[in-house]
C-alpha cells in the first residue's frame, strides 16, 4: 500500500468516526444498509470469500441461500462499523439495555474468585459493543490485543478509539503482549480475545465445520501459564439496536498430557464453542478472509 493509498484510508476511516457518531442512529442504520448492499451487488472478492466461508458453516445451504446469507452477513459487518463509529458518543447506561448475556453468571462467578479471566470470541456480531458493555455494566476493565494495522496512523485510530471506551490495547507484534496479559490474569484481571483465526506458524491446528482450520494457542496457554479461567463467548444481532450473547461455560486445563497437547484439546473446545455460536447465527460471523488451511493452499498453488 502506497503512502496516497495509506492517507486515502485513514482519511477515511477519520470521516466515518468523526461523521458517523454525529449521525441520528435511524440515518447511520439506514446509511451502512445502504453501503452493505451496494458492496454485496458488486460481488467483490470480499463477499466471494464471505460466500465460500458460508458455504462451510451452512453446507446443506443451495446458491439462492447462500446469496441470502452473505447478503445479511454483509449487512451484519456494515452494521458492527456503524455501530463502532458512535460507541465514544453512545449513553453508557444503554449497554445494560442494548446488549444481553446468557449465563451472565458465569462471567460474574469467574471474575470474583480472583483467578483472572481470559474471554474467547470469534469474529461475531460487535466484539467491541461486548466489551463496552464489560467496561459499563460489569463494571470491569479489561486488557486486549490488537493487530498492528497499515498506515500505522490508522492502527493509532483503533487503539485510541477503544481506549476511549476503557480498554487497554496492546500491539500484537513485539513479544511483549503475551507478558502484560499474564500480569494482568495473576492479579485477577480480565482480558478479551478476538480468536478465531490464526495464519500464524504459532496458531493451532483445529477441527472447523469438517476441515481444518488455524486458531490462536494464547487463550489456552494463558490459561495454563496463570491459572485463570478460559470462557469462550459468541454473539449475534436482534432487532436494532439490540444485541445479544452467550458466556459458555469454562474450558478447563486438561489434568493429562504435554503442553501441547494441552494446549491442542483446549483450542479445540474454543473452536468448539465457536462453532456452535456461528451455526446459530451464521450470517453475524463477519470472516471476509480466507480461514481453512485447504482455502490457503489454493491460493499459493
Amino acid at each position: 500500500m502506497g503512502a496516497v493509498q495509506d492517507k486515502l484510508v485513514d482519511g477515511l476511516y477519520g470521516l466515518g468516526w468523526a461523521g458517523v457518531k454525529k449521525l441520528p442512529e435511524p440515518a447511520a442504520v439506514a446509511l451502512g444498509r445502504r453501503i452493505a448492499d451496494f458492496a454485496w451487488k458488486r460481488r467483490g472478492k470480499s463477499v466471494l470469500r464471505l460466500e465460500s466461508n458460508l458455504a462451510r458453516v451452512v453446507p446443506d445451504a443451495g446458491p439462492e441461500r447462500l446469496r441470502e446469507l452473505s447478503k445479511a452477513g454483509m449487512r451484519s459487518y456494515m452494521r458492527y462499523w456503524m455501530e463502532s463509529f458512535r460507541l465514544p458518543a453512545m449513553d453508557p447506561k444503554r449497554f445494560g439495555t442494548d446488549v444481553e448475556f446468557k449465563d451472565e453468571h458465569i462471567l460474574r462467578e469467574a471474575l470474583a474468585s480472583g483467578r483472572g479471566v481470559v474471554v474467547a470470541l470469534p469474529h461475531l456480531a460487535n466484539w467491541d459493543l461486548a466489551g463496552a458493555w464489560a467496561i459499563g455494566h460489569i463494571g470491569v476493565p479489561f486488557t486486549t490485543v490488537a493487530e498492528r494495522l497499515k498506515p500505522e496512523t490508522l492502527y493509532d485510530r483503533f487503539v485510541a478509539y477503544r481506549e476511549s471506551l476503557g480498554m487497554e490495547v496492546l500491539p500484537h507484534s513485539g513479544g511483549a503482549a503475551f507478558g502484560t496479559l499474564a500480569r494482568r490474569l495473576r492479579s485477577g484481571g480480565l482480558v478479551c480475545l478476538v480468536a478465531d483465526r490464526d495464519l500464524s506458524a504459532s496458531g493451532v491446528e483445529v477441527d472447523f465445520f469438517g476441515a481444518t482450520a488455524r486458531m490462536p494457542a494464547g487463550p489456552a496457554l494463558l490459561a495454563q501459564q496463570t491459572g485463570a479461567v478460559l470462557l469462550p463467548a459468541t454473539l449475534y444481532y436482534g432487532d436494532t439496536p439490540k444485541m445479544y450473547g452467550r458466556i459458555h461455560p469454562e474450558v478447563e486445563v486438561p489434568k493429562a498430557g504435554t503442553r501441547a497437547e494441552k494446549t491442542t484439546a483446549m483450542t479445540q473446545a474454543v473452536a468448539d464453542a465457536f462453532a456452535w455460536g456461528i451455526a446459530e447465527h451464521p450470517e453475524d460471523w463477519h470472516m471476509l478472509q480466507r480461514l481453512w488451511l485447504d482455502d490457503l493452499e489454493e491460493r499459493t498453488q
